[in-house]
């Protein structure tokens, strides 16, 4: 079975409903440890670094999966943390490529600089 970090984001052209919850549970419990939906209804995760400068640096490999996935989160950087947030915006809600997004993120945590 492929991994949801393997699948690509489909571009969403809108029209079509955002995922049902009990969808959205299932695909959760395949992310890393730390996600969670938000009051909004937004996957979101709080990565922690030592510092702020490995902070920037994974801000910025996920800037490069976004751009390369076509797939754009909100990033926010703060000393030693980034909180990423994804949805899909055409649609105010979630669907498959949020989670496969959240996934890419999460390897490219796991790929990056060792953590305090």
């Amino acid at each position: 079975m492929m991994e949801l970090a393997d699948k690509k984001c489909i571009p969403c052209r809108g029209g079509v409903p955002p995922m049902e919850p009990d969808r959205a549970g299932e695909l959760l419990a395949e992310l890393d440890k730390g996600w969670w939906l938000n009051e909004a209804g937004h996957l979101e995760r709080q990565y922690g670094f030592g510092n702020f400068v490995e902070a920037m640096e994974f801000a910025n490999r996920v800037t490069e999966i976004a751009e390369a996935e076509n797939h754009h989160p909100d990033l926010h950087i703060a000393w030693a943390r980034c909180v990423v947030e994804i949805w899909t915006h055409k649609i105010q809600g979630l669907t498959e490529s949020d989670f496969f997004f959240a996934a890419k993120a999460d390897r490219a945590y796991r790929d990056g600089p060792a953590r305090p």
